[in-house]
């Protein structure tokens, strides 16, 4: 969706990434490997987003909150941030969470029909923030359609998105052994849209 307002899918990761951190500044390299996109590609992009002056470009050491090291003169790290005084800024980042939305109302409705799913809940990128991961779901689904839906919503929306699938005897097994990366799911943020773990089994 995204993709094709924007018309370009290294462009829709750019500023999915840099709208998501917005007070990050981030060089090219680490830009390419968040993005996975080759650098010719993002350097075109970047200079791109420099022209509309939805990003701003500034040098390792100067004011961008990075230190200066001990380099040969010329080398110095080029950092990249959102320019906060984007007159479109606000208006991209609210396209950028409702198309979020959209996206996990999509998520939401079709999860569920690809198997018996005891506990679903949208975490991490959904709400804007860092999480273990960004989709959690205890039961039992087919796993190979739930990798084409969420390869589908990466490619939409311009980043990745990180899921774990979970039997409900696996849950209960590392919630009794108090499961470190269970337990900072559970205690953490998130958005829980089915929650059926009470429920006992079938008898087979």
């Amino acid at each position: 969706m995204l993709e094709h307002l924007f018309g370009s899918r290294t462009r829709v990761k750019l500023l999915s990434l840099f709208l998501r951190q917005p007070d990050e500044p981030i060089f090219v390299r680490e830009i390419t490997r968040r993005v996975g996109t080759q650098i010719n590609a993002v350097r075109r992009e970047l200079s791109n987003l420099l022209k509309l002056g939805l990003i701003v470009e500034t040098i390792e050491g100067e004011g961008d909150g990075t230190k200066a090291k001990a380099r040969q003169p010329g080398l110095k790290k080029k950092f990249y941030k959102v320019n906060p005084d984007f007159r479109l800024l606000k208006e991209l980042s609210t396209l950028l969470l409702r198309a979020q939305a959209l996206y996990e109302g999509r998520l939401d409705h079709e999860i569920p029909k690809l198997g018996d799913v005891r506990y679903l809940a949208f975490l991490g990128v959904f709400l804007g923030e860092k999480a273990p991961v960004d989709v959690f779901i205890v039961g039992q689904v087919n796993e190979s359609q739930l990798k084409k839906l969420i390869t589908e919503a990466e490619h939409s929306l311009g980043y990745e998105i990180n899921f774990t699938v979970m039997s409900h005897e696996d849950f209960r097994y590392r919630k009794d052994m108090t499961d470190k990366f269970l337990y900072s799911i559970l205690e953490g943020r998130k958005h829980v849209v089915i929650d059926r773990l009470a429920e006992r089994s079938p008898i087979t």
